[in-house]
């Protein structure tokens, strides 16, 4: 019996007791999902709820009589051996080793599909990160939302959520010039322009730009200029792209700021905020009123000179996701970003959306590694990939998964390149490796599936790892909820220690020369369950699943 299973029994029994005349709750008082954990105690059953305290006040009685009434209900429920009223009205649920064994074989079942739900079903969500600009590598400030990004994109579709993960080019502007002419100086041996880009990587994209324009150098300036900057961004995105997959980072829509420009978005948004009644002219310049919803001043959009603001970009781009249909559309942004929650805001109610509910601002802090070393390349910055040749990726992705995004971390790469229980991922993925070990040498052994009795699951470290392997589902969809993959991350810990304590409790292969029988059979069903749940976990966090380590 799952805790969804469960949940689903009490909220049964609520009606049932509601229909019956035995609580007097209208139909709109019930929740629509009943809250069940783990009890502090285990000795004080396997699930408890609270579900009384909340609506016995709504039903006219006290806690007490409320649970004892829900109680009787819940014992009759197979597979629930006995109900306990503790404290002030919580209700403590033993339920019987098969039914909470069956769990293991619903799993394996299940496959990949055990732990998603349909919480955030007909949710249409737009979802931008990293979205660096294309001036230079990929670094460590790009890190944490590469990772966590991608992670709570994973958990969102787990949860039923229509979600497109997509990355804002910032390819127009001045300082692309200022990145084309960097080039242009060191194609022509000339030292870093004031304010260019400095780094090996600059004479890298040279080097690409005069392999695909042989006679660059032959041309003037203002000839070069353009062709340079559009065959250095064209190699500096594959860099990063590239980057990117190397960090199981993938991307639906890399959406161009320039192409807003081109497409005469700009403009587009400006008279559609006009008609909404936000725009305003002063001073020779056009602005939106974002002061009415929040904002510390209004914005310039067109400055005087008739040159639209960055501003502006930000009000078509929104308005480009909302014309493409994303109902909700989450930023994920670095931790120097804080002054852009409020006017992000500020253009979803311009649009005429609901900034409580169409658009979600995430602010992530700054991420440290000791002992990184800056990039020979780049020079002045710690780059994304040698943080991926020096730790590996499943290191740093599950590190920066298994912390909340606001709160600021330093990495120990010493405890990283640890193969020990100390270093969490090492600790997850060994246990997954060691559960394939295991379902390797009980196949050996002679031990199959063609057999299962749930009954015969009643260790008590059975009992422990079945429970936590029930709660995944639960973490996944609060996890997505929440925008926290970090759930995920500290659950796969929690059922790893279980697992290992199992393995040393219980035996799946027969010892010796003993005959296989059917408890073996059926803990190579949990066995297999363990592994469908941690590898499901580490999918979530873009971390393998290793079959051996």
């Amino acid at each position: 019996m799952t805790p969804e299973e469960l949940s689903a029994a009490i909220s049964a029994c609520l009606k049932d007791a509601v229909a019956a005349g035995e609580l007097a709750l209208s139909e709109s008082a019930l929740p629509e999902d009943v809250r069940v954990e783990r009890p502090k105690n285990r000795e004080h059953g396997d699930w408890a709820t609270n579900i009384a305290l909340q609506l016995a006040k709504h039903a006219g009685t006290n806690p007490r009589e409320f649970a004892t009434i829900l109680g009787k209900r819940l014992e009759a429920i197979d597979g629930v051996t006995a109900v306990d009223i503790a404290g002030p009205g919580f209700l403590n649920i033993t339920v019987d080793a098969a039914a909470a064994g069956a769990l293991a074989k619903v799993i394996v079942e299940a496959g990949r599909s055990y732990g998603t739900n349909q919480a955030l079903a007909g949710h249409v969500v737009n979802m931008e990160f990293v979205s660096a600009n294309p001036t230079g590598p990929l670094h460590i400030g790009h890190t944490r939302w590469a990772a966590l990004g991608d992670s709570i994109a994973r958990v969102l579709r787990a949860s039923g959520a229509d979600v497109t993960a997509e990355y804002y080019i910032n390819d127009a502007g001045s300082q692309m010039n200022v990145f084309a002419n960097s080039v242009l100086s060191r194609l022509h041996g000339r030292g870093v322009p004031e304010g260019g880009y400095p780094g090996e990587y600059i004479r890298e994209l040279g080097d690409e730009v005069l392999k695909a324009h042989p006679a660059i150098r032959e041309l003037t300036d203002e000839a070069a200029l353009p062709v340079i900057r559009s065959a250095a961004y064209q190699a500096q995105m594959k860099d990063i792209k590239d980057t990117l997959a190397e960090f199981g980072v993938e991307f639906d829509v890399f959406f161009s700021e320039q192409e807003l420009h081109d497409a005469g978005a700009i403009e587009s948004a400006v008279a559609r905020l006009r008609e909404q009644g936000h725009v305003f002219d002063d001073g020779g310049a056009v602005w939106l009123r974002t002061t009415d919803f929040g904002d510390d001043k209004d914005r310039v959009m067109i400055r005087a000179n008739g040159e639209p603001t960055y501003f502006a970009a930000d009000a078509a781009y929104y308005l480009s996701k909302k014309d493409r249909g994303f109902t909700e559309k989450i930023y994920l942004l670095g931790a120097d970003h804080h002054g852009y929650i409020n006017r992000l805001k500020a253009i979803a109610a311009c649009a005429g959306d609901d900034p409580e509910v169409n658009i979600e601002v995430l602010i992530g802090q700054l991420v440290s590694v000791n002992g990184a070393k800056l990039s020979k390349r780049a020079g002045n910055i710690i780059e994304l990939k040698d943080l991926i040749e020096w730790l590996g990726k499943d290191a740093v992705r599950y590190s920066l998964a298994r912390f909340p995004a606001d709160s600021p971390l330093t990495l120990d790469p010493e405890l990283l390149k640890k193969n020990s229980n100390e270093n969490p991922v090492f600790y997850v993925q060994y246990a997954h490796a060691r559960s394939r070990g295991t379902a390797r040498n009980a196949i050996e052994a002679g031990v199959d599936h063609s057999a299962f009795d749930a009954s015969l699951l009643d260790h008590a470290t059975e009992n422990e790892l079945l429970s936590y392997l029930g709660s995944y589902p639960s973490i996944v969809a609060k996890a997505a909820e929440l925008r926290e993959p970090h759930r995920v991350a500290r659950h796969l810990e929690v059922i790893a220690g279980a697992y290992h304590r199992w393995y040393d409790a219980c035996r799946v292969s027969p010892l010796g020369d003993e005959p296989v029988q059917d408890v073996n059979r059926t803990r190579l069903w949990l066995n297999d369950a363990t592994s469908q749940v941690l590898a499901n976990g580490l999918e979530l966090l873009g971390v393998s699943a290793p079959e051996r380590m």
